[in-house]
Parts: structure tokens; sequence; C-alpha cells
């Protein structure tokens, strides 16, 4: 019997698919209060010791997160660890890889992050805050606009979310580059090429699209020689994690037009400062860390997971599995 340490939103939601496992699941569930309970009998978390623990999206950010995360660090049994974010770039991760877990994350997020980008890139290229401005001025004027049709997108980690970015850009006529580890070839890319060649292809790129995992080697990334490289008139957008971007250095390029405009959906500081000047710049787009907030999100994040834990039971390998070693050096 595996016990599975899950928050209690979630089980009232996956409860009735949990019985098909029978006995060989023996739920460990948290209340919102981060109360820890098994069979309705109270228990503490070093005593609750999981073998499988979720972390689904209802517990980021809530009271419960922090007893969940001392119940999987106590527990010295414990195997595997599904997450609902894309990346892994906690230092609490890191703690968990430690003690030899396997890790897989759900890729919910990825169809709903993928048209937030292409969303972001065409209200820009539409002029969308002109068109807005002279509406709210009653003001009765055209604007020229530029296409996406044979435009070069340089997407900056190629997992589920760039693929999918890279899908649908290549859907309106546009070439894309994809940035990865593997190079192997890609329906959703042109070309595929490693970080290292990031700086030679920026001067091509009229849309860049950031979604890469951070670690050591992609912490500002986007700083003053990546923004020189950049061509004139390009969007950069911004959807892996704010500390990819030097916000110090990216804020002066601004001033020099480079890039004509930024889409964030993520940054260093989180909530974004109400001083910071992000907020105000004319050509940036600031929305609040929910790229990939959709209606049918959580339906995916726990459809994966029950196949998931299906997979866990029976000896199978499973889906969307995150290297222990690569969690480790972030």
């Amino acid at each position: 019997m595996a016990r599975l340490l899950i928050y209690e939103p979630s089980y009232r939601r996956v409860r009735a698919a949990l019985a098909r496992f029978g006995d060989a699941i023996e739920p460990l569930v948290v209340d919102r209060e981060g109360a820890i309970s098994l069979a309705g009998e109270a228990v503490s978390a070093e005593d609750a010791q999981p073998e499988i623990a979720w972390f689904s999206g209802d517990l980021y950010q809530q009271k419960a997160a922090g007893p969940f995360v001392q119940a999987m660090l106590a527990s010295e049994n414990l195997k595997w660890f599904h997450s609902a974010a894309a990346g892994f770039d906690h230092p609490m991760f890191a703690r968990v890889a430690a003690k030899g877990t396997r890790f897989t994350t759900s890729h919910g997020q990825a169809v709903g992050m993928a048209d937030y980008v292409v969303a972001g890139v065409l209200d820009v290229f539409q002029r969308g805050p002109e068109r807005r401005d002279a509406q709210a001025r009653k003001d009765w004027k055209g604007f020229t606009f530029r296409e996406v049709l044979d435009t070069t997108w340089l997407v900056i980690g190629f997992g589920a979310i760039g693929q999918g970015v890279g899908t649908r850009a290549k859907g309106f006529g546009a070439r894309v580059i994809g940035v990865r580890r593997n190079q192997a070839a890609n329906p959703a890319a042109d070309l595929i090429i490693p970080l290292a060649g990031v700086i030679a292809h920026l001067p091509e790129a009229d849309v860049v699209v950031l979604c890469a995992p951070l670690n050591a080697e992609t912490k500002h990334l986007a700083d003053e020689e990546f923004f020189a490289a950049m061509k004139a008139g390009s969007v950069l957008v911004n959807v892996g994690r704010g500390a990819l971007v030097d916000e110090a250095a990216l804020i002066a390029s601004l001033e020099n037009g480079v890039p004509a405009h930024a889409v964030l959906d993520v940054f260093e500081t989180e909530p974004l400062p109400a001083d910071s000047p992000l907020w105000t710049h004319p050509r940036v787009s600031v929305t609040a860390h929910h790229s990939g907030v959709t209606g049918r999100q959580d339906d995916r994040n726990r459809d994966l997971f029950l196949d998931n834990l299906a997979r866990y039971l029976g000896g199978r390998p499973l889906l969307h599995e995150i290297d222990a070693d690569e969690v480790r050096r972030n």
C-alpha cells in the first residue's frame, strides 16, 4: 500500500477516480489549515511518511503548502513527486531530489501559455495599445500593422511550452528556431540550436520567447549583451522565470528602442513592486504570472496525475519525468 500525500481540495476532485486503485493507495489528506489526516485520524508531518506526493496547482501559495512540504522532506519513503509547476528551480525541489525521489511535471499549463505568447505578440504586431487608445478617445483612426507571415521566432526552451508556441507560430507562417539541449529535429521548429548559439541568431529574430527553466546557465540570460544583439522592432516575451531577464538591462535597452516591446508574465520579484518602472513603461505589457491559468488546466493536470499514478503502481514508465540530477543542479 502506497501512501499518497494530497491537498484536500484536490483529493475531493479525484476521490472517485482513486477508488479504482483499491487498497493500493492510502491517502494522506492535507486540509486547508495544513492538518494531515490518515483514514480520518490526525497524523504529524513526521509520522505521515508518504511514498507519493502530488503538489497540485491549487496548493501553491496556500497555508497548507508549508506542512505539505514538511511532510515530504520528513519522509524516509518518498519515491515519487508530481508537481503542477513547469519548473523545478525552487530550493525545496533540490532538497527532495537529494532523497533520490523521482520527479514528474504536468505540462497542463503549456496550452494556455502557448496561447498567451501568441496573443501577446499579435497584440503588439497589430498595435493593440494604440487601437484601444484611439477607441477611448473616439478617434476614427486606422493603423497599419505587422504580419506574422515570414517572421522569425526564436523560442528559448523548447519543451512542451516552447513546442506549443512553435506549432502556433508556424501555423501563421512564421519560421521557428527552437533552443534546447537535445538537438534532434522537431516538427514544431525549422531549426534546433543549442543555448550557446542564441546570440548569433538574435539579430534575425522578430520575436524572442523565453520559456526555459531557471538554472545557473540561464539566470540573467537576457542581459546587456543579449539585448544589444536583438533585432530592431523585435518583441520579447517571458513566460519562463523572472530571473531569466536582467530587468535593469531590459529597462535600459527599452529606452534605446530594443526590444520594441516586452510582454512579461514573470518577474524577479513577485508580486511586481509598485515602484517598478515596468508597470508604466509604454512598451511593456505586464501580467501577474498567470499565463497558463485556463479553465481546462486543472482537468489536464488531474488526468495526467491519475495516468501517471496507474503507471507508477503498475511499474511502467512515467510521463514527463525529469532527471533528478537536473533538479539538484538548479
